[in-house]
């Protein structure tokens, strides 16, 4: 299925009509879960759906948000790297400035709020770059709940630093040494634990994946980015940006901003992780090459054999090497509102290299493919005057010792 064989929709009233009361977004979400989990995320759904609309919930969060997290954070127009490709203004929603360095808090404070609503004394969840598990461990500490994230053994040794913040804020850390020792078997790891005791832990998922009512909570409490970007654009530079971009693992830094533009006239360009190349196991474009399939308690698009089992996948970025991708990006592609392209491991590092040295800013590898993305639209029409708003999603520290080892330093981009 092509973007072209849907019809143009009216996206004005849609984050309020999707997804449906069973979580599906079209033919894509849902929870595919075994009766007694279908039972606990039930119970999470209905507590989300009434907390949610509590002043008291709203007021603690916003509070939050601006006290502990310190939000709004900014929206950057990068001049001097505009300057350098062409015509095109190149901006950046400086996620990484958001407290632990990356949006994930932003739903991270949302889902322990509501764990401790609901009395829970855990919290557990996955991580692949770490900035999920650093962000819940912060959260963790914050509510006074105990936390433990499992992390694939070589996302591990990848994220050395975010593995010591996780222990620092009082985690404990679950290595991860089943198949890849990745995102994937990290996700399946905590699934299970979480099978044990659904009670008195609460799984928080670390983006738009997983069984509703995840896709869709996730999805709101990343909105606030969306809120703010569009808002700080407009009095910036008095229009809308022509595109909007954000890497695209499970898609919940790329939904955050994406909810603020859905309804404008503005570009959606998702990116994937292209990786080493287009053959099996050296990518996690799961959009660009995958097909509709059940991981994890949803559907979506997802990288699979020919029974069904999900391939091996891979990205120089940890946070983005995931099979599948989040069902309501699979209903966006189809519907024909974001465009979803993929950007390799090379351009992602030269745009790592690029923007650290000519704006100062080290980004996450993850955010990287979006930089890079904007860097080829630029570079491909550099006479064409656009605004291109980037959500820079993190903040690079987590990645400095991974590509200094691999790469160096980067001195051949600038000869």
């Amino acid at each position: 299925m092509t973007q072209t064989d849907h019809p143009q929709q009216d996206f004005t009233h849609y984050l309020t009509s999707h997804p449906t009361h069973e979580g599906f977004f079209g033919e894509y979400g849902g929870a595919y879960l075994p009766p007694a989990l279908a039972e606990v995320m039930n119970e999470i759904r209905d507590a989300y759906n009434t907390i949610s609309r509590s002043a008291r919930f709203i007021s603690e969060l916003r509070s939050i948000r601006t006290h502990f997290q310190g939000r709004p954070t900014p929206t950057y127009h990068a001049e001097r790297l505009s300057k350098r490709l062409g015509a095109a203004q190149i901006y950046l929603k400086r996620e990484d400035l958001n407290h632990t360095g990356a949006h994930k808090l932003n739903h991270c404070m949302g889902e322990a709020l509501l764990a401790t609503y609901m009395g829970k004394k855990k919290l557990i969840a996955e991580t692949g770059a770490g900035q999920h598990g650093v962000a819940l461990a912060t959260a963790a500490a914050y509510f006074g709940l105990e936390c433990d994230i499992h992390m694939g053994v070589v996302d591990i040794e990848k994220q050395a630093p975010n593995v010591a913040r996780m222990k620092l804020l009082g985690a404990r850390v679950v290595p991860v040494e089943e198949g890849l020792g990745t995102l994937k078997e990290a996700v399946d790891s905590c699934f299970g634990a979480y099978l044990e005791d659904p009670q008195t832990q609460m799984y928080c998922i670390g983006s738009v994946v997983g069984p509703h009512p995840f896709p869709v909570m996730v999805r709101d409490f990343q909105h606030v980015v969306g809120i703010e970007a569009r808002e700080q654009f407009l009095d910036m530079t008095g229009i809308l940006p022509d595109i909007v971009t954000a890497s695209v693992g499970g898609g919940s830094n790329a939904m955050g901003i994406f909810s603020g533009f859905l309804a404008d006239p503005s570009e959606l360009h998702g990116v994937e992780p292209l990786g080493r190349g287009t053959e099996r196991g050296d990518h996690a474009a799961s959009m660009t090459y995958g097909s509709a399939g059940v991981l994890h308690g949803f559907n979506s698009y997802l990288l699979q054999d020919d029974d069904g089992s999900p391939q091996p996948v891979y990205s120089v970025a940890s946070g983005l090497d995931y099979p599948s991708v989040g069902p309501e990006h699979a209903y966006l592609r189809d519907a024909g509102r974001v465009a979803y392209h993929a950007v390799d491991d090379a351009a992602a590092i030269e745009a790592f290299y690029l923007l650290s040295r000519v704006e100062g800013i080290i980004p996450a590898l993850e955010s990287s493919h979006a930089v890079a993305h904007a860097i080829r639209l630029s570079r491909e029409e550099p006479e064409l005057p656009r605004s291109i708003l980037v959500n820079l999603s993190g903040r690079g520290d987590k990645d400095m010792d991974y590509v200094i080892e691999k790469y160096g330093f980067g001195d051949e981009h600038f000869a």
